[in-house]
This record gives C-alpha cells, structure tokens and sequence, in this order.
C-alpha cells in the first residue's frame, strides 16, 4: 500500500500555511506554535529546528518528543473524515493538528482547543 502525499510533504510546506490560515482569522502565529507544541510535546526550539531540517510530516510526528494523552478527546471531521475513526496512526495525528487549526481559525478560545 502507498503512503499518503501529506506522509512526505516537509512539515516546513505545511507549517506557513496552518500559520496563514490563523491569522486570516485574526489569530497569531504564537497561537499555532502552542497548538502544537501542546500537540506533540516539542519545545519551540525542537519545533523551530523540525521546520528548519525540513522534516517530512511523517518525520515530524514520528519524532516527536510525547504526543499529548488528552488529544483522544479531540473529535469531529476534518476533510470529511471524522478524526477519531481514523486507523492509520500517523494519519490520525496529522488531521488531529488539522482539526486543532480549524478549531483556532474558527475563534474557538484556546482551552477549549488545548481541551483544559
């Protein structure tokens, strides 16, 4: 079976576009980063040095430091798909970032997004 496109896009490719989605919404850049440093357990720094290697999306998801235990609780659809009955392990991640985007683009305050 062939790997999804998005597995070897650089993260680096994505990263500017979740970032243009939030502020075309009035939200910031700072916003993206603690989504997904909540996401994914990375540092800024760790998360700054993904983007600078160029990682792959699949890369940056199997590198990441502790996948967040709480983004189980993060449900609905993205791409038509509902997140939560995804199967494949790394895809579920990637649309779990997606929906947490969406989440954030759509004004949805920042605990609720980070589910707190």
């Amino acid at each position: 079976m062939t790997k999804p496109q998005i597995y070897s896009m650089s993260f680096a490719s994505v990263y500017p576009l979740y970032i243009a989605k939030a502020e075309k919404k009035g939200r910031t850049k700072a916003e993206v980063d603690e989504i997904i440093r909540w996401l994914t357990g990375y540092t800024q720094e760790g998360l700054n040095a993904q983007v600078e290697k160029q990682s792959s999306c699949e890369d940056f998801i199997a590198a990441a430091p502790q996948l967040n235990p709480a983004r189980s609780l993060i449900t609905g659809v993205i791409c038509g798909v509902r997140v939560e009955d995804i199967e494949q392990p790394t895809m579920r991640e990637i649309r779990y970032l997606d929906k947490l985007i969406d989440e954030l683009a759509k004004g949805k305050a920042m605990e609720k997004i980070l589910r707190n």
